[in-house]
């Protein structure tokens, strides 16, 4: 059976095979999110339609079914909304492959692409301040080999901004020190890009390099066995440091710091200090300009500085009176 009469497995074969890794070239934290979802999702149209999933057809799964699978998301699983969004978002873009592999369920494919995704509130963006990131930079023991590679990936991280994807994928040929040094990564999207490195950084990153790497390296921040950090490894380091930077610093225990949160920092820093905002959006690796906007959306000191600028309300405002240019305007409109 091909994946033009409607076979469910012949077309998900051909979703991950050419349209994700040949064709989009997705990365590899794409492609696991997308399985991850159609791993759930399978699970649940087999429990409803008692149907094994190499046995569905593309008919079977239509938009009630895919309804009932997002609704089960957050009432069972207990999922928030861009959670629920995301797993959304991966089945659309299979059913957009779908409707070119197989034309004749174009009706039920537009049906399904028709689910509207669920509006959320978009909360502020978490970042620390400045005595909080010294005191996180200060919690790991840098007498041990691991407390000195703590220290490193957090000062890179919160200098730098990078993603934890990318932070994980660092191998030691990424680094370049010395006169214009930078730290080379493959962003989402596989899009490359060069952050530059304060001096700091590239003190912290050649002693690192030079000490406590073997002779003949490949992962930059490696894990005790040697191996590259996983995703969960690298959270669990970030919470453990942040609880001891807790005793010193009291204010981190109001907040749910992760990795993410380090890039936000990165961000705010730059923006208080004045940089532009296309510059933060690349200096991050975004796409658009728009997801740079929850920055300033966030960025407390920019409306003091707004608000010094605004009259105190104690200060009686005079009625604006427009020129007789304007009035004649107004007049012969």
């Amino acid at each position: 059976m091909t994946a033009a009469t409607g076979n469910l497995a012949a077309l998900l074969e051909g979703f991950f095979t050419r349209r994700l890794m040949q064709q989009r070239q997705a990365s590899a934290h794409t492609i696991a999110s997308y399985r991850d979802t159609f791993r759930l999702f399978l699970r649940f149209a087999q429990k409803r339609l008692k149907t094994a999933p190499s046995a569905l057809d593309l008919e079977q799964l239509d938009a009630p079914l895919i309804a009932a699978f997002l609704a089960d998301l957050e009432q069972e699983r207990g999922v928030g909304a861009r959670s629920r969004n995301l797993r959304h978002s991966a089945i659309r873009s299979f059913f957009q492959y779908a409707v070119f592999e197989s034309p004749g369920h174009a009706s039920l494919i537009q049906r399904v692409l028709a689910i509207p995704s669920k509006r959320c509130t978009r909360k502020q963006v978490c970042h620390l301040t400045r005595e909080e990131v010294e005191a996180l930079l200060a919690a790991p023991d840098r007498s041990t080999w691991s407390g000195r590679r703590d220290h490193v990936l957090l000062l890179l991280a919160v200098q730098t901004g990078l993603r934890l994807s990318e932070m994980t994928g660092l191998r030691t040929t990424d680094v370049r020190l010395g006169s214009g040094a930078y730290v080379h990564v493959l962003g989402k999207g596989r899009k490359e890009r060069c952050t530059p490195l304060a001096k700091q950084t590239q003190a912290a990153l050649r002693s690192w390099m030079d000490r406590d790497l073997g002779p003949e390296p490949v992962t930059l921040f490696p894990s005790a066995r040697g191996g590259r950090l996983s995703a969960d490894g690298v959270q669990y380091i970030v919470a453990k440091h942040v609880a001891t930077a807790t005793k010193v610093c009291p204010s981190l225990a109001r907040k749910r710091v992760t990795p993410h949160v380090l890039r936000h920092t990165t961000a705010m820093d730059l923006l208080q200090a004045g940089v532009d905002r296309s510059v933060i959006a690349m200096w991050l690796g975004h796409e658009s300009l728009e997801t740079t906007q929850i920055y300033l959306d966030a960025d407390l000191t920019l409306k003091e500085h707004v608000l010094d600028k605004v009259a105190p309300p104690n200060v009686r405002a005079r009625r604006y009176r427009p020129d007789d240019q304007l009035m004649a305007f107004l007049s012969g409109l």
